[in-house]
């Protein structure tokens, strides 16, 4: 394992990594600018609040932002715990911030896949990469709000392309 490979992913020998992200930022949603609104006013509000010395008001405002600081780090937290994977053989979803959940499937199962960005998304550039098995019409694996996801599709496509060439390079 290399230095940077996560110690929740394990690799075989001649496995390697294409492809890895996280989901884009806006993944964290109108909670975070709220926490971080939540906290200015709580500054404000004990701020302005404590010239006169400490009263209710004070500890009112403390707590907000005290409440929108946790608010914060729990929406990042949850971002930062979520991660992405495309590697040689193998797709790989982790998510979890106490508990881990690891989801894999190997290359050769994928059956299809889909590229979605709606209007919001290609403004931002993020979009949903949907994997789908095969025997099952629903869908099996979706890396969610991914940045860049045409990178990912075209990083998936390659390696499908491998494998269905069995390794070998594809020719002009």
């Amino acid at each position: 394992m290399s230095p940077s490979t996560p110690d929740w992913l394990h690799l075989s020998d001649d496995e390697r990594i294409v492809w890895e992200s996280r989901p884009h930022p806006i993944t964290m949603g109108a909670r975070l600018p709220a926490a971080l609104l939540l906290v200015l006013g709580g500054f404000v509000i004990a701020g302005w609040t404590a010239t006169g010395g400490t009263g209710l008001l004070t500890y009112v405002g403390v707590a907000l932002a005290v409440v929108g600081v946790a608010t914060a780090l729990v929406q990042y937290a949850f971002w930062r715990n979520t991660h992405y994977v495309i590697t040689s053989a193998e797709l790989y979803k982790k998510r979890g911030v106490v508990s881990r959940d690891v989801t894999q499937f190997r290359l050769d199962r994928v059956q299809n896949t889909t590229l979605e960005q709606d209007a919001v998304g290609r403004l931002f550039g993020y979009g949903n990469l949907t994997v789908y098995t095969a025997g099952s019409g629903d869908p099996e694996l979706t890396f969610e709000r991914t940045p860049r996801p045409e990178r990912a599709g075209s990083a998936l496509s390659d390696q499908l392309n491998r494998a269905v060439d069995g390794g070998r390079p594809r020719t002009p």
